[in-house]
């Protein structure tokens, strides 16, 4: 019987002889031991078990299956679990099931390649929101793997299918995932085919929030998806991809906080700075100083209502006259890029918002007693 990929609890895919534990059921284990929750393929396809019987005749939403709550796999990667007995249950007993992974719960973006054999579509489509003029010569572009390359070389980046530092896995159709970790709190979500402002590239998507990823290691009709290389863990979403996530409608539409003041004591502390230079950089300096603590942390410190509230600040003290709106504006747009490097555009909308606001409100200096 020919060797075959399976998992070893030293995290790493290594070829052996097939054990009594069905190769699917190890695989599932191990990606759930890694924090990636996992739900059941049909066998010999890339696509979800079936619902029951009742599930596919009564529609309902995911979260109001009862399916779920028993242990069933209803409804996909809904159904994505990091429950051992379960996982032992579903595949122990079904071990020709194939291993799917729900990407959001999972923390991942991976890029989806294909080498599709098809023609190339209109140029306005091969990059998403990049034209590409009548005079670039595309003789050869032929996938995804040329698509990317040439987003890459835009960048003056690497390609990722060329990233030998994270987990890239050969799919049976010659394409190829390459897996990253998102490293904050934004919620990058999936794009489909290559519509329009949606894919990454033409034959590049992007699986994530609203979608799973197939498990290396599974086996489906088509053959077996197999890592490259020896590297078998995600690395970090790497900045300038993150941008053109961003760029391409990889996050949901952005929720801006209202504009607020800062509370009373606050902003008390903020006015008894004092005024000439070392005035106004003593102001700043305590006005920035919640948004650069942020920086601490990756996720539940308030960002947005943190610079929000800055913003709002320094509108007020930019009517009064106390700073410009350049020295405003680029001294909040530096206090979030350092703590929160990469959302630059979300960062640009709080703080316009902020600022228009506070603007309305102008902050004077007391000085002695009312």
């Amino acid at each position: 019987m020919p060797a075959e990929l399976r998992f070893s609890d030293s995290d790493s895919w290594q070829s052996a002889p097939e054990s009594s534990v069905a190769a699917s059921l190890a695989t599932a284990s191990w990606c759930a031991r890694r924090g990636w929750p996992v739900h059941p393929l049909a066998a010999g396809r890339k696509t979800p078990a079936a619902n029951c019987s009742q599930c596919r005749t009564t529609p309902h939403r995911p979260a109001e299956c009862p399916c779920l709550r028993a242990g069933r796999w209803c409804h996909g990667f809904h159904a994505a679990t990091l429950d051992q007995r379960r996982i032992s249950a579903w595949w122990g007993a079904h071990p020709e099931f194939g291993v799917g992974i729900a990407c959001g719960p999972a923390g991942l973006v991976v890029i989806d390649i294909d080498a599709h054999s098809t023609q190339p579509p209109t140029r306005d489509r091969i990059l998403p929101g990049i034209p590409i003029g009548d005079h670039v010569d595309l003789t050869g572009l032929a996938n995804g793997f040329h698509t990317l390359a040439v987003l890459a070389a835009l960048r003056g980046q690497r390609s990722p299918a060329e990233d030998d530092t994270t987990l890239r896995v050969r799919t049976p159709s010659g394409g190829l995932h390459v897996w990253y970790r998102a490293e904050d709190n934004r919620r990058w979500r999936c794009s489909a085919g290559s519509s329009q402002g949606a894919a990454l590239a033409w034959q590049v998507d992007v699986r994530a929030h609203g979608g799973y990823i197939i498990a290396p290691g599974t086996t489906t009709r088509d053959g077996t998806y197999t890592p490259l290389g020896s590297i078998r863990e995600p690395t970090a979403l790497p900045v300038w991809l993150a941008q053109e996530l961003e760029r391409t409608g990889h996050l949901p539409a952005p929720s801006i906080p209202a504009p607020r003041p800062v509370p009373p004591r606050a902003l008390q502390a903020v006015l008894a700075a004092g005024g000439g230079q070392h005035g106004t950089e003593r102001m700043l300096a305590s006005v920035l100083a919640p948004v650069e603590a942020c920086g601490q942390v990756s996720e539940g410190a308030g960002f947005s209502d943190v610079l929000n509230r800055a913003a709002y600040t320094l509108g007020g003290l930019v009517a009064a006259g106390r700073l410009t709106e350049e020295e405003a504006e680029h001294a909040l747009t530096e206090a979030a890029a350092s703590a929160r490097p990469g959302q630059e555009r979300r960062a640009a909308q709080i703080i316009s918002s902020g600022l228009t606001a506070g603007r309305r409100h102008p902050l004077h200096l007391r000085r002695g007693p009312r």
